[in-house]
């Protein structure tokens, strides 16, 4: 008997691996490649920065109002949730909005080294 592998998408492992600190430094690095709104953060100059409304900033100035719940050194906060005109959309229907926006699409590799 053979066991197949199966890829998820990137949408998919988002769903699984979720947000708080990590959520909110992918968006640092994707905000960064996209247009060079914000700088790059790892976690921890997430959590010991107040980089949250830097990077709410610029995905405002892109369309999107981002609630950021980055949590803090002893809480890991939670997903962070994103609306367009009002309705909430998933992350990465921000992100394919953000591209169309400034109109640059890029693949996961492009803006997560």
């Amino acid at each position: 008997m053979t066991m197949e592998q199966e890829k998820m998408s990137y949408a998919e492992l988002e769903g699984v691996s979720g947000g708080n600190t990590k959520e909110t430094a992918n968006d640092s690095r994707f905000l960064n490649s996209l247009n060079d709104s914000t700088d790059r953060y790892g976690e921890w100059r997430i959590v010991f920065g107040e980089h949250e409304r830097e990077i709410g900033r610029a995905w405002a100035n892109l369309g999107i109002i981002a609630v950021i719940h980055s949590g803090d050194a002893f809480t890991g906060g939670s997903d962070n949730q994103y609306f367009l005109n009002g309705k909430e959309i998933t992350h990465e229907q921000a992100r394919q909005h953000a591209m169309d926006v400034v109109g640059k699409q890029m693949k996961y590799d492009d803006w997560h080294y």
